[in-house]
């Protein structure tokens, strides 16, 4: 591996960015020193990405307590090294999303909190790879800022911080141009960083040469901050769209000299109009001059996607060539799935570098590498140097979430959540439900007279493949099988809201279906692109309503009862859900803004889970695994209705009673270990 001399500078960064020029001066590349060159030049820069890795360092599921080696930062390092053989020049570059998602992460942020002199465990395995730059997603801000302060180093200027803090820090310059510090007015992080080095290239003799170049990297997040982890940052910072920010600093990194700028949006692509506050503004950002590259995440998704029928093909997007709008882009999956490579072809005009784009080239290269002889998917091996620098807390981790809670006599899952099986819902909803409801009666009178229900969805609903679903096996419960149930590290909140309320905001939940054509011969298929994240549902006897998914949008809830009468659209009801849904919910109700929200906890939903559990330890089917609050309206259908799930997952629906489901495939083809089940809208 060869280190070039090579200088990080930026008038504006933060004490925290700068702690971490010394380990960003170790960026792959040529050799030190060498010529330059008057003459014209070639030459390829491969920006490497690695986006939503979630803390999944190796390819372990804390909640299954078992090896999966379908994702795991320790496989994208083996595409990483590769990477470095086939181009002389790379920057490495992370995307956001990274310090957050595995039982690991709560544990170094909550649990057993890591100390100032140590660096997060992703952050050490990152380190291996010496990062060259970085920027924040919104799950960077779960812990709060005085944890990120830590984290990152130190020196985050915002109100509720130790600026003065110095620590281990992250081990690269961070880089985020949207997120505005309400104390200094200033970006909370350096928004872009210009890294100053030489690259290898030809000149126009078909000399080798070595010139010097400066990159700037410039970063967003996604606005959705403000509202996802308000408890954290109102009051103390604000946020500004991406293009705004865009077309105020591009021009400042430009003028200090940066022949080339690299865009790293936590963010995707949204074909809607744009708005300062949206969440994915790719194809936005990508039009503002001065941007020659764009890396992509928060969506989980891929660009370029190869499919047949890609992911985004909106207007703009060039799947083929890895464009949005002709600027090269990638989007690198998620938990280290993927690596995006956007190989940018320089020339060299005897003063300064400029891409030409029309000659670069996007791919994603994956973990996956097809399947062997037995019809088994294979991955690439896991680099080895990665285990044994976070082996300690991995261990620890695993001792964490082994700790007993209790005890279930039913198999609880989400295998079958989308056809009305609450067995892995009921017991998040009936442990918030009595948490709120403790929470009123002692601490908000004006409202202990309304009833109090809760609402959940499946957070693993099939998302990732056939794993991807909550399966907490009949038996002892242990700390991980409560987070498997509660993914996130959300906490409680409670809204107000009336029963003309709860019915649109079914009707956004039901948005999880297709419409159904009941005299269609051919096959339909059931589920939505609509997050299964986002299918919130009630599991309690008081409650009963059905979806008609014949219907269009917004008017699929019938029969909507509650206590056995149709609900009053008048009569007001105290919600339990989570900060997420209270305060970024505008797309279910507008009222979902905060304005509705009367208890802010600062309980994790899931640390509430685990509470329940400890004061409830006898889990069972009867009592909080059969409450069928809803199902799908009696449609006799002409065609088959498919909807795909976890492979050999049957049992889990015959026991929750779903008569009206059966196996149609065993295998969906995909080599992602789902299968294809069939419902009967008729029974």
């Amino acid at each position: 591996m060869r280190t070039p001399f090579f200088r990080a500078t930026d008038l504006r960064m933060a004490p925290l960015a700068l702690s971490a020029l010394a380990a960003a001066a170790m960026l792959t590349a040529c050799g030190g020193g060498g010529s330059s060159s008057t003459k014209a030049a070639t030459a390829t820069l491969a920006v490497l990405e690695t986006t939503d890795l979630h803390f999944n360092i190796r390819s372990y599921d804390y909640f299954k307590l078992a090896d999966d080696p379908s994702y795991g930062f320790e496989r994208t390092a083996t595409l990483i090294r590769q990477a470095r053989s086939d181009y002389a020049n790379t920057l490495l570059v992370d995307n956001g999303d990274t310090i957050q998602g595995t039982a690991l992460a709560d544990y170094e942020a909550q649990v057993a909190p890591i100390a100032c002199d140590q660096q997060l465990s992703m952050y050490k395995a990152m380190a291996v790879f010496k990062f060259d730059a970085g920027t924040l997603g919104n799950h960077e801000f779960n812990y709060g800022l005085p944890f990120l302060n830590q984290v990152l180093g130190g020196g985050l200027q915002v109100d509720g911080v130790d600026a003065s803090k110095k620590c281990a820090g992250n081990g690269y310059p961070m880089a985020l141009a949207n997120v505005i510090s309400s104390q200094t007015k200033a970006p909370l992080v350096s928004p872009y960083v210009v890294l100053e080095r030489e690259i290898s290239g030809t000149d126009s003799d078909g000399k080798a040469v070595k010139l010097p170049i400066k990159i700037g990297v410039i970063g967003f997040t996604t606005p959705g901050i403000l509202g996802w982890d308000k408890r954290h940052l109102e009051g103390k910072v604000q946020v500004t769209g991406a293009v705004e920010a865009a077309q105020k600093y591009v021009p400042e990194l430009r003028s200090k000299g940066a022949d080339i700028v690299v865009a790293l949006l936590h963010g995707g692509l949204d074909a809607s109009e744009y708005r300062a506050d949206m969440e994915n503004p790719g194809l936005y950002l990508s039009q503002v001059a001065g941007i020659d590259a764009m890396v992509m995440g928060h969506q989980h998704s891929v660009f370029p996607d190869t499919a047949a029928q890609p992911a985004f093909s909106m207007a703009g997007v060039d799947n083929k060539a890895g464009t949005i709008n002709g600027v090269p882009a990638v989007m690198a999956s998620s938990w280290g799935k993927a690596l995006g490579v956007v190989a940018l072809a320089l020339k060299w005009d005897g003063k300064a570098w400029s891409v030409d784009k029309t000659q670069s080239k996007s791919e994603l290269r994956s973990t996956t590498t097809g399947k062997d002889a037995a019809g088994k998917t294979s991955y690439v091996a896991v680099d080895s140097s990665i285990a044994p620098v976070v082996e300690s807390q991995h261990q620890a981790a695993i001792s964490y979430v082994k700790t007993p809670v209790g005890q279930t006599d039913f198999r609880m899952g989400t295998q079958f959540a989308d056809v009305g099986d609450p067995g892995a819902i009921q017991l998040v909803n009936q442990a918030q439900q009595d948490y709120v409801q403790r929470y009123v009666q002692a601490n908000l009178p004006q409202y202990a007279q309304l009833p109090v229900l809760s609402v959940s969805a499946p957070f693993k609903s099939g998302f990732q493949g056939g794993g991807d679903y909550t399966d907490v096996a009949a038996g002892p419960l242990a700390i991980y099988n409560a987070a498997d149930l509660y993914l996130y590290p959300n906490t409680v909140y409670a809204v107000k809201v009336n029963g003309a309320q709860i019915k649109r905001w079914l009707e956004a939940a039901a948005q999880r279906f297709n419409r159904i054509d009941p005299a269609d011969t051919a096959d339909q298929w059931l589920i939505s692109s609509f997050p299964g994240y986002n299918f919130d549902m009630f599991t309690t006897a008081d409650m009963r309503y059905q979806i008609d998914v014949t219907q269009p949008v917004g008017s699929r809830i019938v029969d909507l009862q509650y206590k056995g009468a149709p609900i009053d659209p008048a009569q007001d009801f105290v919600i339990a859900t989570n900060n997420y849904r209270a305060t970024s919910g505008k797309s279910f109700l507008p009222e979902l803004d905060g304005r509705a929200t009367i208890y802010a906890s600062p309980d994790a939903n899931r640390d509430v889970v685990i509470s329940y559990i400890k004061d409830h330890p006898q889990i069972s089917r009867a009592a909080n695994g059969a409450a069928h609050s809803w199902r799908f309206a009696k449609t006799p259908t002409a065609g088959k209705v498919l909807f795909t799930s976890a492979a050999n997952a049957l049992p889990v629906a015959q026991a929750a009673g779903l008569a009206n489901v059966s196996l149609d495939k065993a295998d969906d083809g995909t080599g992602t270990q789902r299968a294809v089940y069939r419902i009967d809208l008729g029974l």
